[in-house]
């Protein structure tokens, strides 16, 4: 009985480290340049990615609950290895744009489905009470080789920038065979013809049939908006506290150690404040993290930024385990990927004002607003969540 989890659990670990060592990120605005592609090119492109997994976030989580776990972490990490191909071998616009294409699909079939098959086999294992653990650990993994990958490609020289292309597809092949070796969880047997009514179904049973689950998706989307926003405002508010420019590949590298620490102790920190007041504790410290920055933005600010990584990397897990306390397995993946569409949704509608008002008014009014739309509805889900009682 012990195989599946020891299997599966390894092998997730192996499968985030090759998603998240993204050696090519540092070198990617180079090698668009290399490639006489511009800025404008450049956001297109990871516009047209974003788009994509918007397009198909919630029917791949579906598939996955009907096609199985296993079976769509291989087809997302196979068009992850074709879109890394179309990169390393790929030359202008159209052929970058069939990479990111494969990628968009192929992340989209991985989101969510990666969280369920491990929630399953724990389940399975009737050890469900220590998804925070492991999914904190697996997490943490991710962020800590996200780190590792920008420290490598200071020390690494290679020749030419489509190089680390290269070794990006090889590393994703790596994934792509661990996910082989997966063991498909026995709770998740059930099968049912692919329908789009189904999915309807599934969408309004999340967020109007079921008031406990709609809240607890709904506030966890919120807080992935805040992670993500944060993502992009806080490489303005570095450029903005005149940090010195090769200062900021070491502060990212421990910002994202940061994440990985709080990922990792998120299941202690759970079980130390409780059900309860680890919600609180999440809406405070990210919506306090933004209204402080605002009026901070000096060198000393980057505290309130370590502070904001370390408590984005515990909120994850413990928000997703809630999730999952209240949806079965036949739809588990896909109610994680309505999570998911949420915060792109979100963000598609948010993202831009932000730019607007960093542009026209000011990055601390841009924060203050982050940290109103984050704490306001927040506040309100939270004390809707106490009031019927529940965990």
């Amino acid at each position: 009985m012990n195989q599946p989890i020891n299997r599966n659990i390894a092998l997730l670990y192996l499968i985030k480290i090759c998603k998240w060592f993204m050696l090519y990120m540092p070198v990617v605005k180079l090698f668009y340049a290399e490639n006489n592609l511009d800025d404008f090119d450049l956001f297109l492109l990871h516009a047209i990615y974003s788009a994509i997994i918007f397009i198909v976030e919630v029917p791949s989580g579906y598939m996955a609950d009907v096609w199985g776990r296993k079976n769509s972490m291989l087809l997302g990490l196979l068009l992850g290895v074709t879109g890394f191909t179309f990169y390393s071998f790929g030359t202008g616009f159209y052929g970058f744009l069939m990479a990111e294409i494969a990628l968009g699909i192929g992340e989209g079939f991985i989101s969510g489905t990666d969280s369920a098959l491990l929630y399953d086999t724990l389940l399975q294992q009737k050890k469900q009470q220590q998804y925070i653990k492991y999914e904190g650990r697996i997490t943490g993994g991710g962020n800590l080789a996200e780190a590792l990958a920008g420290f490598v490609v200071t020390l690494m020289a290679l020749n030419t920038l489509r190089g680390y292309y290269y070794l990006q597809t090889v590393i994703t092949a790596i994934g792509f065979i661990a996910a082989w070796f997966l063991i498909e969880p026995k709770m998740h047997t059930h099968r049912d013809e692919i329908s789009w009514q189904a999915i309807i179904h599934i969408v309004k049973d999340t967020l109007w049939r079921n008031p406990v689950l709609s809240r607890f998706v709904i506030f966890s989307a919120i807080i992935g908006f805040s992670s993500l926003s944060m993502a992009w405002l806080a490489q303005i508010f570095l450029y903005q506290a005149e940090v010195p420019h090769n200062y900021f590949g070491i502060i990212w590298a421990i910002l994202n150690g940061m994440v990985a620490l709080g990922a990792i102790l998120s299941h202690r920190i759970n079980t130390i404040l409780g059900h309860r007041f680890s919600l609180i504790f999440i809406l405070i410290f990210l919506s306090g993290g933004y209204f402080v920055a605002s009026g901070t933005i000096e060198p000393i600010g980057i505290i309130f930024l370590l502070v904001f990584y370390f408590v984005r990397g515990t909120a994850h897990p413990i928000l997703k385990n809630r999730i999952q306390m209240y949806t079965t397995s036949g739809v588990r993946a896909t109610v994680l990927s309505v999570r998911s569409l949420f915060i792109r949704i979100m963000f598609a509608v948010l993202g831009p004002l932000l730019g607007v008002i960093t542009k026209k008014i000011s990055l601390s009014v841009a924060l203050l607003v982050s940290g109103s739309v984050i704490f306001i509805p927040g506040f309100f889900l939270i004390i809707l969540i106490f009031r019927r009682n529940h965990r």
